[in-house]
């Protein structure tokens, strides 16, 4: 006897895209895969995404992407929200994941906001806050770091979030890459480097392209910024300047690991 087959797809995820403070950048990078954009999206319902339409935002979806800083209470609002309505958080570029660029206006913020906007804020600002990254708000997921992430990163980590995967991230510094990479090492030039306490992953792109590292990875896990700075010193370099190097990308990981 014959037995039919259950040939029925498993419905799509839905996948929502936000934007919050940054350049729109990362966004713009997850665009730039003309050959293979629609093959990615094909494996999800994109339900909503800023970047590329003026629909509402829906109230039900799987799977959230987070770019940009959290700088605002609205931002912050929104930001729970999609926490509560997503399955699955993936925060993407230096902005979402380390507080990035938004991030140097942290400390002394009410000063900095002052010198911007003098007595009155725009209301079109919102109700500014210290910026932070999306995961000092709510628990993320999966993160695409760099500044901008690299496309295929986030391919990557989206197949994760789809098929599933026991692999184990990283947290060794750039150093291991440039050394296997069979790349000089800038501090024998008397250039600074933040390859030293900066997280692998990225194949050591700016090395490999002839530039430092500027750490838009973030600090790794086991970076020693204490040795580093001696490092920075015994080269002929302030740490002080090492340190104020970091704060481009690190300002919110900093008041952590840097001592």
């Amino acid at each position: 006897m014959k037995t039919s087959m259950n040939t029925t797809a498993a419905p799509k995820k839905k996948l929502a895209v936000f934007g919050l403070a940054s350049c729109f950048g990362c966004q713009l990078q997850i665009t730039n895969m003309e050959p293979h954009l629609l093959e990615v999206l094909d494996q999800v319902e994109l339900s909503y995404w800023q970047l590329t339409s003026s629909q509402p935002k829906p109230n039900d979806y799987d799977i959230a992407v987070i770019e940009g800083a959290v700088t605002t209470q609205e931002a912050q609002e929104l930001v729970k929200e999609i926490r509560q309505t997503a399955s699955v958080v993936i925060a993407i570029g230096a902005c979402a994941v380390t507080g990035g660029i938004p991030g140097l206006a942290a400390p002394r913020f009410d000063e900095r906001v002052e010198e911007v906007y003098s007595s009155t804020c725009p209301q079109a600002c919102g109700s500014l806050q210290a910026p932070v990254p999306v995961s000092a708000v709510v628990p993320v997921d999966f993160e695409v770091r760099c500044c901008p992430i690299d496309p295929r990163d986030f391919v990557s980590v989206l197949e994760r979030v789809l098929q599933g995967s026991n692999r184990s991230i990283s947290t060794a510094t750039l150093c291991g890459e440039c050394k296997r990479n069979e790349r000089g090492c800038f501090w024998g030039r008397g250039i600074m480097c933040l390859g030293l306490v900066t997280r692998s992953g990225c194949s050591a792109r700016c090395p490999s392209l002839g530039r430092p590292c500027n750490g838009c990875a973030g600090l790794s896990k086991d970076a020693n910024t204490a040795s580093a700075k001696v490092i920075a010193t015994e080269w002929g370099i302030d740490p002080a300047r090492f340190e104020e190097a970091l704060e481009m990308f690190n300002q919110q990981s900093m008041e952590d690991n840097c001592g």
